[in-house]
């Protein structure tokens, strides 16, 4: 049979059975996967997505008019406090401002932490102390309404460095 030349037939269903294999371990390694859902804006992707024009136009009039500082000073593992300040655009605190806030590991959304019920003073909203588990990157996104204008500010922090910037 080989002598004869006639290897190549076997050869073919031999690729063909490797190509097939590597095609169900790629499905099975794929799906025990630990896949996250991207939750920028506070929801699923595809909310999302079919949102983007109002999310984004919300934000251009949220901008128009107010202003937001996220006045956290650096994140820690052991206690850390968020504080947002919003004040109109001649720098007059806003006290009426809703904001939620939910603190999340970028790869890991077990650990999420959600922030409710501020304090408010002189447009500093400061929400009570929290404790991260891990040490490392952070994402802080906060949702923010003032008078039916809606605004998104999302933060990458780092419990290893001060700076956070938005994204």
């Amino acid at each position: 049979m080989i002598k004869n030349g006639k290897i190549w037939p076997y050869a073919i269903g031999i690729s063909i059975a490797l190509v097939f294999s590597f095609c169900i371990a790629t499905v099975v390694v794929t799906h025990q996967a630990s896949v996250q859902e991207s939750d920028v804006y506070m929801t699923n992707y595809q909310d999302a997505d079919a949102r983007a024009d109002d999310i984004f136009k919300a934000r251009l009039a949220f901008d128009n008019k107010y202003n937001i500082k996220y006045m956290t000073k650096a994140l820690n593992t052991d206690s850390t406090i968020i504080k947002y300040k919003v004040t109109d655009k001649n720098l007059n605190p806003i006290n009426n401002a809703v904001i939620k806030i939910l603190v999340s590991r970028p790869d890991d959304k077990s650990f999420n932490i959600e922030l409710k019920n501020p304090s408010i003073e002189s447009g500093v909203y400061t929400f009570n102390a929290i404790k991260l588990s891990k040490q490392g990157r952070w994402d802080v996104m906060a949702q923010v309404d003032v008078d039916k204008l809606e605004r998104f500010y999302n933060l990458h922090a780092d419990t290893r460095t001060k700076e956070a910037f938005e994204f």
